[in-house]
């Protein structure tokens, strides 16, 4: 089976139970925020079941399987390890989400400026992670 990142497998084995079971916490909760993502419009899906798999690739080889070979959740999860490849669509509607994100924060919860910095500095990270991929494969 394979799992983790850059295809190497799975070391749920390597780590103490503790290590593994917040693992475990660790990508159900990243798959909770990707399952939201499905439903609602401005949340993304794939970069957190991306999170959780490799949570999962740490904690777990069963939740790391389930996941990786999910009927509506594996075949993209399969793609971008694959092909390391985010398509210019995906890529314009995370930054567009991200961007009506910080707008609808700004304007309606009007944080303080060290709040909005924060966001806007993760958001710029998020940003900078998605646009660092090609949008076509070679």
């Amino acid at each position: 089976m394979t799992g983790g990142a850059r295809g190497e497998e799975p070391a749920s084995g390597a780590l103490p139970r503790r290590g593994r079971i917040a693992y475990i916490a660790l990508g159900w909760f990243f798959f909770a925020l990707g399952a939201i993502g499905a439903v609602l419009p401005v949340v993304p899906t794939t970069p957190f079941m991306l999170l959780a798999l490799w949570a999962f690739s740490r904690g777990s080889d069963r939740f790391h399987h389930w996941l990786y070979h999910h009927r509506i959740f594996g075949p993209p999860l399969q793609r971008f390890r694959r092909d390391r490849v985010v398509p210019r669509w995906a890529k314009a509607f995370a930054l567009s989400s991200m961007a009506a994100s910080v707008a609808w924060v700004a304007i309606v919860s009007r944080p303080p400026w060290y709040g909005f910095v924060a966001m806007g500095a993760v958001v710029l990270a998020g940003a900078l992670y998605v646009t660092r991929f090609p949008s076509r494969t070679r």
